[in-house]
């Protein structure tokens, strides 16, 4: 009985003339903007509760030819026709733009940003955004005053890989919740979603040592070789905190000798496993080698990243294992 039911709603939802009523018009180009042809109005509960009582009320006047009843009566109708105007406005000529979510672990809350921009000087009130979608967290609200609006809205992640935000629907039952007026956004915009760390990982693979004729270039891990300009994506732990302290100035310590201790997360070290459970201690090992400062490199079935440290090699590590297979 529940299949049959959920298969007819399905047939009215996505039936030709009916699908942009309920799921929108499909994927949309950026700015998407609020307009007579995509928002919509009914009535709530309350609404039709409120309509069921004047009803009654009517009734009543009528048969008792009260005209304090009858007044009563059209005031509180005519209250009812000026919210529709209300409500409608409210959600009507704003633009959406999402912008690009940062990348998260698998199971944890991404948090998308979007751009809420309006012509109009006046102040919208009680908006809700929410996701229309299984990860959806719960509904997002707010209230526009000005012209520029940024806000975020929740996100469960539950796949590892590139997730495309779905779509969101922004609604509003302002001001007295009697009608409900909507509009379903569906704007493309992916995000990288890195393997869930594993908890219980075993400990990193030994450092291998590898001796060069040529030296590590200041690219070791032992002895001290001198300083240089900040870069993009430095460990933390080779800041020169002091001289940042005196001159204001982000300096990077380097470290040399004649050879460095370069750590291999390999795939093949971890046998008989499944492929999600590798990922997850390999991207276990990624964040333990950053955090210790370590000279690392990731080895998959196709794809070799060479030994480095810092910010942008982890996020290379961890991207290539979240794409991995995909």
């Amino acid at each position: 009985m529940k299949q049959q039911t959920n298969s007819a709603w399905h047939q009215i939802t996505h039936h030709p003339k009916l699908k942009r009523f309920f799921l929108g018009s499909g994927e949309q180009k950026e700015p998407y903007i609020t307009n007579g042809r995509n928002v919509y109005i009914l009535p709530t509960k309350s609404g039709i509760a409120f309509a069921f009582i004047l009803l009654v009320m009517l009734v009543g006047a009528i048969n008792y030819n009260n005209s304090l009843g009858y007044m009563f009566t059209f005031f509180l109708a005519s209250l009812s026709i000026v919210t529709i105007l209300h409500t409608y406005k409210n959600v009507l000529r704003l633009q959406f733009v999402i912008g690009q979510p940062q990348p998260v672990f698998c199971g944890d809350d991404a948090r998308i940003p979007v751009y809420i921009s309006q012509s109009q000087s006046s102040s919208r009130y009680s908006l809700a955004l929410l996701f229309n979608h299984a990860s959806s967290i719960k509904a997002t609200h707010c209230d526009i005053s000005e012209q520029n609006n940024k806000i975020f809205l929740s996100l469960k992640t539950q796949t590892r890989g590139l997730c495309e935000v779905p779509r969101f629907t922004l609604h509003s039952t302002f001001p007295l919740g009697l009608f409900l007026s909507w509009s379903n956004i569906h704007l493309y915009q992916r995000f990288i979603v890195f393997p869930a760390p594993a908890k219980n990982a075993p400990d990193l693979p030994k450092d291998h040592y590898l001796p060069d004729q040529e030296g590590d270039k200041g690219m070791g891990t032992d002895d001290f070789s001198g300083l240089r300009d900040y870069h993009h994506g430095d460990s933390l732990r080779h800041i020169h905190w002091k001289a940042f302290a005196k001159q204001s100035t982000m300096i990077t310590k380097q470290f040399g000798g004649d050879r460095g201790d370069e750590t291999w997360l390999n795939w093949d070290d971890l046998t008989n496993l499944d492929v999600e459970t590798r990922l997850s201690i390999l991207t276990r090992w990624v964040l333990n080698a950053e955090l210790d400062g370590t000279y690392y490199g990731l080895t998959l079935p196709n794809q070799i990243i060479k030994p480095a440290s810092g910010a942008n090699h982890r996020d290379q590590c961890l991207r290539a294992l979240a794409l991995y297979g995909i």
